[in-house]
């Protein structure tokens, strides 16, 4: 007889959360071990689910009628997979802290939500019944909340922020689900399957959109994501929004377009603007960030607009595409935010401009932030260049007639980050040291450069090696063989690619050792800078520039005033309203009455069309 290994991911973290935030706070490193082994545990448990499956787990709770709420489990390959990647997140993010968090305070909430995360995430990721998944996503939001505000008083206000936009999203979601128990009378989502063929599903599709890219972070639905990074810990960032919010997002949103809903072109097209636009969009904002928290968490939203342009396309290379994206990007952008905890760790700060010189302090740091931001470039070999060359020919099979515009937008975004990146890489480890890293002597702890290290390996092992995860996780997970036109011979491109780059090594170092070096004074974009500031050039001004060109300036104005932020235009509005009834108020009888009269014609309309 097959074990249920179902309880393990679900509910061994959810008890041990729950053990950790009865530990009292002077003792020490219980909670710590307790949180690592229970990670570790989680994280075996899914791989054996994905490895040789589980019995499904179906328990009745709650019968009214119509209306039932049961615990069912299921063990899908596109869930299973994402599972052991949201529990090795979870197991890696917990090593990592361990240093990190070290002498801080609220690390008892701190490991207890990152457990509660990783037990909500598996609920999510397993549900086969919509209220039991909402359950679990809320579980995920909460958590967040409280990860966020362990980052002082000055992630308070971020936090805040994300869990009113997460909450608006979940809020949609919630309606998303009356309309489909409407329609349908359930709410197991194995056996839902509603064509968008009117506007009561239309409208439930969208509402359940609105959750999927607001727990995604794509745009509109992205503001959260900077606001929480200006004070939450570097490793909350990297588990919630780097990692696992995008990892359960996009399954839902994979979810709604494969399974739940059978959309049409026009349905899929909406998704394709809705990522090209967040691709362009967010890098551009991207480019002219100073903080690199600001900058990754840009990038964090630009990144989500391949994934949906892949699964707008409604192709099975487009699809596959999408979800080795969410894969890829969950692998690198981890590794990105863990790599700048550990600079300001070390340095004391993320602003780029107080930041330089770090390649000679913190060489193992800097490769792993190397190899992941080549990753989100797109650059070959690494993982990112596969997942956007299947995002790509997706596109172009999509028959859309506006695909080639898709395809330029994309790929020029893909340009913009590694431009953006180039600024990273400079600013923080090849520029000149600053005041501020000239005391940096050391490498930062073991524990945390091990998931680094572990996230860099993955980024060059899923590029080169692209067919494994293809083959064994992505292609199981939507079920449909596809076809890769134009592909190479990955380790053999790698090789050649490794070996150029050796021969331009031996070429630098053989112009050293000569005497023919030519020196020239320092420039920016092909203009001298001056004998004053010469020394020492501050990269994040490279692209400044473009701040001061006319349409773009007046965009990014608009940007910074909070214009393109449904939190702060909801709050505008709010307050405006505020205003118009204060004047209303004015104890005038005849006004109450007026109001009574119009809100029972709005219900009687609404009674009546709903007949």
């Amino acid at each position: 007889m097959a074990v249920n290994l179902f309880p393990i991911p679900f509910l061994l973290p959810l008890a041990a959360g729950i053990v950790v935030l009865l530990i009292p706070r002077p003792v020490k490193w219980v909670r710590e071990s307790l949180a690592l082994l229970a990670t570790a545990l989680t994280f075996a448990a899914a791989l054996l689910i994905l490895i040789h499956g589980s019995p499904e787990l179906r328990i009745a709770l709650i019968r009214l009628g119509d209306f039932a709420l049961d615990f069912d489990l299921v063990a899908t390959p596109l869930g299973s997979f994402i599972l052991v990647f949201a529990a090795g997140f979870g197991f890696l993010v917990c090593l990592y802290s361990l240093p990190y968090m070290a002498g801080k305070a609220g690390r008892r909430e701190y490991y207890a939500f990152l457990l509660f995360v990783v037990a909500g995430s598996a609920c999510v990721l397993l549900a086969d019944h919509l209220l039991l998944f909402l359950i679990g996503w809320e579980v995920v939001t909460l958590s967040l909340y409280f990860l966020v505000t362990t980052g002082g008083p000055e992630a308070r206000e971020g936090a805040t922020r994300a869990f009113v936009m997460l909450g608006a999203g979940d809020g949609c979601l919630l309606l998303g689900i009356g309309i489909l128990w409407f329609l349908q009378k359930t709410f197991t989502m194995s056996g839902l399957r509603l064509p968008v063929d009117g506007w009561l599903p239309g409208l439930a599709f969208l509402l359940m959109l609105a959750g999927a890219i607001a727990k995604a972070g794509a745009m509109p639905l992205h503001t959260w994501i900077p606001a929480a990074s200006r004070g939450a810990p570097a490793s909350v960032m990297a588990l919630l929004p780097a990692s696992i919010d995008k990892l359960l997002g996009i399954f839902l949103l994979v979810r709604l377009s494969t399974g739940i809903f059978a959309l049409g072109p026009g349905m899929g097209t909406v998704l394709m603007i809705i990522g090209s636009v967040t691709v362009i969009a967010a890098v551009m904002v991207a480019m002219v960030q100073h903080d690199l928290r600001q900058l990754l968490s840009y990038h964090a939203v630009s990144q989500v607009g391949y994934m949906m342009l892949g699964i707008g396309t409604l192709t099975p290379i487009g699809l596959a595409g999408g979800l080795f994206h969410m894969l890829n990007h969950s692998i690198y952008k981890s590794c990105l935010f863990l790599s700048a905890g550990a600079v300001e760790r070390e340095a004391g700060s993320t602003d780029l401009d107080e930041l330089g010189g770090l390649a000679k302090a913190m060489p193992a740091t800097f490769t792993a932030c190397l190899v992941a931001a080549l990753s989100i470039s797109g650059v070959p070999p690494f993982n990112g260049f596969v997942s956007k060359w299947l995002v790509y020919q997706g596109t172009i099979e999509s028959g859309s007639p506006v695909a080639f515009l898709f395809l330029v937008t994309v790929m020029f975004g893909s340009g913009l980050t590694l431009a953006s990146f180039m600024k990273v890489i400079y600013a923080v480890f090849l520029g000149k040291t600053s005041e501020r890293t000239r005391a940096v002597k050391r490498e930062t702890s073991a524990a945390m450069l091990v998931p680094m290290a572990v996230l860099a390996l993955l980024c060059i092992a899923f590029g080169v090696f692209y067919a494994f995860p293809l083959t064994h996780l992505i292609l199981p997970g939507i079920g449909v063989p596809i076809g890769i036109a134009g592909i190479w011979n990955s380790p053999l491109a790698a090789a050649f690619l490794a070996g150029g780059f050796v021969l331009g090594l031996l070429v630098l170092l053989a112009g050293r050792i000569g005497t023919g070096m030519r020196r020239a004074s320092a420039f920016v974009g092909g203009e001298k800078v001056g004998a004053r500031v010469s020394e020492r050039v501050a990269a994040s001004r490279f692209y400044d520039t473009i701040r001061s060109l006319p349409l773009l300036g007046r965009i990014y104005d608009a940007q910074e005033r909070g214009v393109f932020d449904p939190h702060v235009q909801v709050g505008r509005l709010g307050a405006s309203l505020v205003g118009v009834l204060r004047r209303l108020h004015a104890g005038n009888l005849l006004w109450y009455l007026a109001w009574s009269l119009m809100g029972m014609a709005v219900f009687l309309a609404l009674f009546v069309f709903l007949r």
